[in-house]
């Protein structure tokens, strides 16, 4: 991985962040956490994925896909890209599985 895909994928992070906390106007992107950011060497795709504290997965994906066009512009703006990869949302599943093996520790004591 090339220094200046490390360094988009970072500077993403932390605009998309900033973009879903404070120009949001859904409900449901301003509680969405960022957690991690890929994108394929071609930069054609930019793998978002996120996490949130409640509320049901469907209801935050569908927000998150029917504003993309609304964040990949206002996401190109911010970095100044020339060319502004797709967005693709995944829930990131690493926090709910983290609290399970918790709550499994917690019951063996």
């Amino acid at each position: 991985m090339s220094i200046s895909l490390e360094r988009l994928e970072s500077l993403s992070l932390r605009e998309l962040s900033l973009i879903l906390r404070k120009d949001a106007k859904n409900q449901y992107l301003s509680h969405v956490t960022v957690t991690e950011v890929r994108i394929t060497k071609d930069l054609s795709y930019m793998t978002v994925f996120y996490t949130f504290y409640q509320g049901k997965v469907e209801n935050y994906q569908k927000a998150l896909n029917d504003c993309k066009g609304y964040l990949r512009s206002e996401l190109a703006k911010k970095i100044k890209a020339r060319k502004m990869p797709e967005l693709i949302f995944k829930y990131d599943e690493t926090l709910a599985y983290g609290n399970h093996i918790d709550e499994i520790l917690n019951q063996l004591k």
